[in-house]
């Protein structure tokens, strides 16, 4: 029930009373510490209860020193485990916290029970708040089975504080709390509902696909979505409908069965580089892929059966190209640009400055560091490589639009597709199914196969390796985190050897979240790449021990052989000997619980799986190992791997050269020989 009015400025006696009594009914354990990070507060649900409700207290203060304005408590743990939650706040724009106030939640969560209500009385004073002021906290939630209870506690944590309503907006994604609370604090931005939500977007989709000339015919655009089995498929879902036939969408991992982020979602396909468990794209077909809680989208589809996806980077390769067109078109000659982190792929850099002539501007890691450089720019177009981004109007930019008026035709269209993509596009944050519709005007005006947009550029071979640590403020850098300055040295050992191989690039950052430090790694060539990041961690022992991350990297050079693809991995003898020595090993032992079954003696002669020829007789042994020619000749090079399940002491590995040469590697012997 909404309580009394205080009718002085800092908080009485009677009411941090009752700020005690609340939170009694939501104990901190003793001595437990939460930080307040990029995805604001985030752990197992176990453990939350406490945290909403003193978050509660901070939204609601929040509220009041921003004079009323509207605050808004997302709970979702994004694409973590179902078992995992978190919570976050939205400031009035609907954008992310301020960075001041993260400290502000950060030190009121952490409050023992008894100080509670000095901490509480010490913000109210610093920050000036007023308690006469009615604050407004708007709350909503994903899926998770945990939700509803952290609601309840969010709930009494506003309660707790005099002059505060709250506003139970139920399950949405994570972008729609985030339209709504910009919605509520200004109008012109739209209708502050979920109803709202869909009726702008459906209605500037229409506005951009006619304005271009597309015909609006059922089945023009044809896709499949996997949401996670989160909150993203039933507000998909609702979407398509407001849109029409227009859009023939298949809804995969819906929720109705499966579990949240399990072997499905946006983090799953990125990581896994494969698609979704259970997910089939046919030919010519391609797949949208959401996270959790719908603030992300990647997408893939099958090339010449190889997995091929399509990141944050060529998401906003692909809306920078469309919007640079729009702008030349129009005449306003606006500042298009670009921000990407470090781990944006060199190539994407490359095609942006390059080939399309745009300023690229580099952040640190997370999207509201990405959210503010794209201030800078009248466009800014800002993307993650996990598919979290979206594009920002300045209001310059904004109010240039709304007075412009085209010449000709094709000016006039131009300036109508700008207006409505800047209606289309969800400014406040990244948006999965705001970006989903924007990427398939995109491709529809363009008449672009997802085919034809991966070939704008080809990425350079990469590997993300995390090293667990006991400290990881022992490494700090600068330069959006791409330059190293502590410990003492580091980089001035990580760039000689960055300069070593062609179009190399190696940074080292610390987690912002977990005590674990990030090594990222870019070459022209994959060995180069999987070498260069051995060599980085290698010889950086401050940052933690190499065979904690050896096995991980085994793994992926294994994996990378028994998923047969066409590179130059199987110049083995040029690695480093204990690189070589236990990739061999891990393959041996992975390679042989994939392929036993297809060794059996039933199989005396070969069988073909795409290019891979695989030779066995009766007796397990090695008879015969040729060369033989393949009708696949798709890829100059093929690789073939030989096992020997039971009495195996060595494998063997051949890449096949236009040259009709065979190039034979004893891995475990080192010993590299040319056979006729």
């Amino acid at each position: 029930p909404k309580q009394t009015v205080c009718t002085t400025t800092h908080p009485e006696p009677r009411n941090m009373a009752a700020l005690s009594a609340a939170a009694a009914l939501h104990p901190k354990a003793p001595g437990a510490t939460f930080s307040y990070g990029t995805a604001g507060f985030r752990t197992k649900a176990s453990v939350l209860d406490p945290v909403l409700f003193r978050l509660g207290v901070v939204a609601a203060l929040r509220s009041k020193a921003k004079n009323g304005a509207a605050i808004g408590i997302m709970i979702t743990a994004s694409h973590n485990p179902e078992e995992d939650n978190g919570a976050k706040l939205i400031d009035p724009l609907g954008d992310m916290l301020e960075a001041a106030w993260e400290a502000v939640a950060t030190k009121i969560t952490n409050a023992e029970d008894a100080d509670l209500p000095a901490v509480v009385a010490a913000t109210v004073a610093e920050h000036g708040i007023d308690n006469k002021v009615v604050a407004n906290v708007y709350c909503a939630r994903d899926t998770r089975p945990s939700g509803p209870p952290l609601l309840a506690a969010a709930r009494d944590g506003v309660a707790a504080v005099d002059a505060a309503e709250f506003h139970d907006q139920g399950v949405l994604t994570t972008p729609q709390l985030h339209y709504i609370v910009r919605c509520v604090n200004d109008a012109s931005f739209g209708l502050p509902t979920e109803e709202g939500y869909y009726t702008k977007l459906a209605t500037a989709f229409e506005k951009l696909l006619t304005a271009a000339g597309q015909p609006m015919d059922p089945g023009t655009i044809t896709l499949q979505v996997d949401c996670a089995n989160g909150v993203g498929a039933p507000k998909a879902t609702q979407l398509f409908k407001h849109i029409g036939s227009v859009v023939q969408a298949e809804v995969l991992n819906d929720g109705s069965s499966g579990k949240l982020n399990f072997e499905c979602g946006a983090d799953f396909v990125k990581t896994s580089q494969g698609p979704p468990k259970g997910v089939v794209v046919p030919a010519g077909g391609r797949c949208a892929v959401f996270d959790g809680d719908a603030d992300r989208i990647v997408y893939f589809f099958n090339k010449n059966d190889s997995f091929m996806l399509m990141d944050g980077d060529r998401l906003a390769g692909l809306f920078a190209e469309f919007l640079q067109k729009l702008n030349v078109a129009s005449g306003l000659e606006l500042q298009v640009g670009v921000v990407q982190t470090a781990y944006a792929n060199g190539a994407s850099t490359k095609f942006l400055e390059d080939t399309l002539k745009l300023p690229v501007a580099c952040a640190k890691t997370g999207v509201k560091h990405l959210h503010h450089k794209a201030l800078e720019f009248d466009v800014g177009v800002y993307f993650e490589a996990n598919g979290h981004g979206t594009v920002i109007f300045s209001n310059d930019a904004l109010a240039k639009l709304a007075d412009a008026k085209g010449t000709t035709p094709e000016q006039t269209a131009a300036l109508t597709q700008l207006r409505a993509f800047s209606d289309l596009i969800n400014q406040t944050v990244g948006d999965a199914l705001s970006d989903l519709l924007v990427t398939e005007a995109i491709l529809a005006v363009q008449k672009l196969t997802i085919e034809k947009w991966s070939e704008r550029y080809s990425d350079l071979p990469n590997r993300l390796l995390k090293v667990r640590v006991a400290d990881r403020t022992v490494v700090q850098t600068t330069n959006a985190e791409r330059t190293c300055t502590a410990p003492e040295g580091m980089q001035a050992a990580i760039d000689p050897l960055v300069g070593t191989y062609p179009a190399g690039r190696s940074f080292v950052r610390p987690s912002g979240t977990e005590d674990v430090v990030r090594v990222y790694a870019e070459a022209a060539e994959k060995v180069e790449c999987v070498a260069h990041t051995h060599v980085d961690c290698y010889g950086s022992a401050d940052v933690g021990c190499f065979w904690l991350f050896f096995p991980f990297v085994s793994f992926l050079l294994a994996r990378s052989f028994l998923a047969f693809h066409s590179c130059s991995f199987c110049r083995l003898t040029s690695w480093p000997w204990p690189l070589r020595k236990r990739c061999t090993t891990l393959l041996e032992v992975l390679a042989r619980g994939h392929l036993e079954r297809d060794l059996s003696p039933k199989h005396k002669h070969r069988e073909k799986r795409g290019g891979l020829f695989r030779f066995a007789n009766s007796s397990q042994r090695l008879q015969r190992f040729t060369d033989t020619k393949t009708e696949n000749q798709q890829h100059p090079l093929f690789l073939f791997v030989c096992l020997f399940p039971r009495v195996a002491d060595k494998v063997l590995v051949c890449d096949h050269h236009p040259a009709d040469t065979c190039f034979v590697f004893c891995l475990r012997g080192g010993v590299k020989q040319d056979v006729n």
